[in-house]
């Protein structure tokens, strides 16, 4: 009798754990089996989603890849004001997505099928708005601005979705602050950014596996509605939550929000499979192989070298060109100056003012 042959016998190592994990350095982890996807340097790309969005924007950009802006800034304002401003940090200036209710609204918002009822809050003697109201230097001194400043923006996502090849989603977070009005879902808590929180008007939700399904359903349905070629690509954050309003840690709401946004991201993957691909940037940067390197002294943020090793691979798998990366240092350095790193990323998060805001009334009592 012939040697008996399981199904498991003529998988690759990287089905298995050992040889693709184990007994591998950790700058050689590949978790990409196959890539569905080849962009070449004429594609357009466009980009939205959550801080860790805006790394993958970055390479695009210094690798000579079409990453798509379609809301540009005036040829006079300076390029520091410009970054300020919004302009190139994603494909519009939407700001930080950190939900998927939050894309697809935005996308209703676009094409006219959506008109929230509270979307202007008043902050420092003006005016701001509700879905991006960090994105002005400065808060709009009518409630007027504010509106008219919509239409060019909403034109240039139309833009976005009707002219790029590839849309790169990344999935942050599960926790929002919704209106109780009309469900309209904001960035940040009203009162943080602008606003003023009522419990009469805006409530907590934590969303569960099948409405992010539902909402990535949604926005894929209107992003091929409006460009029947378009392909997206979906990855999620691996930056943990700066708070969690549950009742529970920080830690236990991360990993409950991140569980739930890779099983979503999972789901519809399947189900649009020719045009839907998954990115594991979550699992190279969180994996058992990373242990913590791939993070700050912060614990939170993403070190260089992670954001190298998730673009490199990204590279290698989905684009025509191959980059190099500079090997990563021996040991994780013990301090980092934070600001300086930031700075140099070019990442603006709006999540981080809920952390800055109850600094400045000193941390409570344990």
């Amino acid at each position: 009798m012939g040697d008996f042959k399981n199904p498991y016998s003529s998988l690759s190592n990287e089905n298995f754990w050992r040889p693709s994990i184990s007994n591998r350095p950790m700058s050689n982890v590949d978790p990409v089996i196959k890539s569905k996807f080849v962009i070449t340097p004429k594609d357009k790309i466009a980009t939205a989603g959550s801080c860790f969005a805006q790394h993958i924007a970055r390479h695009l950009k210094n690798s000579g890849f079409t990453y798509y802006v379609s809301e540009n800034h005036h040829p006079v304002v300076p390029q520091a004001i410009a970054d300020r401003m919004g302009y190139g940090v994603f494909t519009a200036r939407y700001g930080n997505i950190y939900t998927a209710r939050q894309w697809r609204q935005l996308l209703e918002r676009a094409y006219g099928s959506f008109d929230p009822v509270d979307g202007v809050w008043q902050h420092k003697g003006g005016f701001v708005d509700a879905f991006r109201p960090r994105i002005e230097i400065k808060p709009f001194t009518t409630e007027f601005e504010v509106r008219h400043m919509r239409e060019p923006h909403f034109k240039a996502v139309r833009e976005a979705v009707e002219n790029a090849d590839y849309f790169i989603f990344t999935l942050g977070l599960t926790e929002c602050w919704v209106s109780k009005l009309d469900g309209a879902v904001y960035p940040l808590c009203p009162g943080v950014a602008g606003g003023t929180f009522d419990e009469n008007i805006y409530e907590f939700h934590n969303f569960t596996v099948s409405e992010v399904v539902t909402d990535l359903q949604a926005a894929y349905a209107i992003l091929r509605a409006n460009n029947p070629n378009i392909r997206i690509i979906l990855t999620v954050s691996p930056v943990p939550l700066v708070a969690t309003y549950e009742p529970r840690s920080v830690l236990t709401s991360t990993i409950c929000s991140k569980s739930i946004l890779r099983a979503a991201a999972d789901e519809i993957e399947r189900a649009h499979p020719q045009n839907i691909a998954y990115f594991p940037s979550y699992e190279i940067i969180t994996g058992p192989h990373a242990g913590n390197f791939y993070f700050e002294a912060d614990r939170r943020e993403v070190t260089e070298a992670g954001v190298a090793h998730v673009m490199r691979l990204f590279m290698r798998h989905y684009t025509t060109r191959d980059i190099k990366i500079d090997p990563l240092p021996s040991s994780q350095p013990q301090t980092t100056n934070m600001e300086i790193i930031k700075k140099q990323s070019a990442v603006i998060c709006d999540e981080e003012v809920m952390d800055q805001a109850r600094s400045a009334l000193g941390e409570l009592p344990h």
